[in-house]
């Protein structure tokens, strides 16, 4: 009698139950959705990194072009001058870099700290940089340190110091190129330390005080950890900015003196666009890729996550 009354009920609340009618089409709608998205990533991006890789493949002759196969791939191991930038280009990632970092890494903390005053105004102001375009704040450094009217050199001889070469010299090109990137993305860096140090538990540093701990060794034993994932996370970041310099150069010093401050990126353009040599640019381009993703891969090796 009960398996009677209980078929009944179930056939009664099935019967009540709407059955779900899949239309036609149904299946398709999320991609309908993602396609305008899809077709602008194919046209603007898929289809130049797959035409650039295929013009990579021709030497360009006047307004002539020549299927050359590797041709301007062998040609970068021959040439000088790439070699050159991509020396300029690594002084800049093993020295301004590191330092850069290091910087930032101290002002996120002196942020988080609670005896500074005005803090949002001060987290305001070394922020600032980052929203200078690249070009303006390029020629606001090239005035400043202009040899021969610069204001750096003016105050300099305030104090009784002689003119620096700034601009004209090899080395001074490259310190007054440092300086302009360390000023323009110290302060962007020590925001993202900043936000990720926020987030760190406040327990830590509380045990870490009663085992004695003094402030040097909380900072290295508790915040340097801490921080792994987001140096990771800047360390690639300005290693991709920097193996893909070219604004600053440009402005700054054109790639002088003496090709001292020439980079992968104002060679690459130099050959693309002042000697239409677009073979070869794209060659250079494809090199500078296969950079990028060989040393993301050795930092993500060393600074990633181990589990």
């Amino acid at each position: 009698m009960s398996t009677v009354v209980s078929e009944r009920a179930t056939a009664g609340a099935s019967a009540k139950t709407p059955r779900r009618v899949r239309r036609p089409g149904t299946k398709a709608a999320p991609y309908l959705f993602v396609l305008p998205a899809l077709a602008l990533f194919a046209v603007f991006k898929l289809y130049p990194i797959a035409w650039s890789f295929w013009l990579s493949l021709f030497r360009t002759d006047g307004a002539l072009q020549s299927f050359a196969g590797t041709a301007n791939y062998e040609r970068l191991l021959r040439d000088p001058l790439f070699w050159t930038a991509l020396r300029n280009t690594g002084v800049i990632l093993v020295v301004q870099v590191p330092l850069m970092l290091a910087i930032a890494i101290g002002l996120a903390v002196a942020f988080g700290s609670a005896l500074l005053r005005f803090r949002a105004f001060i987290r305001l102001g070394f922020f600032l940089p980052m929203v200078t375009g690249l070009v303006a704040y390029g020629v606001l450094f090239a005035v400043l340190l202009n040899p021969q009217s610069g204001l750096v050199n003016w105050f300099l001889g305030l104090a009784g110091i002689p003119a620096v070469p700034w601009l004209a010299d090899t080395l001074w090109a490259r310190i007054a190129l440092g300086l302009a990137l360390t000023w323009h993305y110290t302060g962007y860096n020590a925001v993202i330390f900043l936000s990720r140090l926020q987030a760190l538990p406040r327990d830590h540093y509380d045990a870490a005080a009663v085992d004695g701990a003094n402030a040097w060794k909380r900072f290295r034993h508790v915040t340097l950890p801490g921080l792994r994932p987001v140096v990771l996370l800047t360390l690639v970041m300005s290693t991709i900015g920097t193996l893909q310099l070219f604004d600053e150069p440009y402005v700054l010093t054109n790639g002088g003196p003496d090709n001292s401050t020439l980079t992968l990126g104002l060679y690459l353009y130099n050959n693309g666009f002042k000697f239409f040599d677009f073979g070869y640019a794209s060659a250079i381009a494809y090199a500078l890729a296969v950079i990028i993703g060989f040393l993301g891969i050795v930092q993500f090796r060393f600074l990633g996550d181990k589990s």
